[in-house]
């Protein structure tokens, strides 16, 4: 794991989830691989800068707020 590349969140719940694979007799460096893994699934990736956190809009709201904008609704 890189340091500075992940929140102390996002490590707290890798150590959780690795002490959870070892309690069910999993070694410890296949633990910490599929806890990273399963972090990385969830949170997209790291979090510097804001990587992976925000989505955009689907298809279906872009064009609600395109109607809106015509009508003057917005």
């Amino acid at each position: 794991m890189p340091k500075g590349a992940y929140t102390a969140k996002q490590e707290r719940k890798a150590d959780h989830i690795a002490e959870g694979y070892r309690e069910k007799g999993v070694s410890k460096k296949e633990a910490e691989e599929r806890a990273w893994r399963t972090v990385n699934a969830q949170d997209k990736g790291g979090k510097n800068d804001g990587s992976g956190r925000s989505r955009s809009r689907s298809a279906a709201a872009k064009k609600g707020w395109e109607t809106r904008r015509r009508r003057g609704n917005a």
